[in-house]
């Protein structure tokens, strides 16, 4: 696992796992915060996460791992996407 990567997929998500497979996500280490996570996480739709995940294969790289990781801490600590 790494600190940036696409979340891993529960063991019963069989229609992420194989649209993840179809892009190609799959050779991907899974992350602590990924692309997906920052830009809405759990209200995307599936398709629209494993859209994200290709984005992020395709445009990988540290600067772009960085401002993951940048946006994710400041997600954290104004709780986006957290209902209380």
């Amino acid at each position: 696992m790494s600190i940036v990567g696409p979340r891993p997929a529960l063991f019963n998500q069989h229609d992420l796992i194989a649209l993840r497979t179809a892009q190609g996500v799959q050779v991907l280490a899974p992350g602590l915060t990924g692309w997906a996570q920052i830009n809405g996480r759990d209200e995307l739709p599936i398709p629209q996460k494993v859209e994200f995940d290709a984005y992020y294969l395709a445009h990988r790289s540290f600067r772009l791992d960085l401002r993951i990781i940048l946006l994710t801490v400041l997600k954290v600590l104004r709780a986006d996407g957290v209902t209380h």
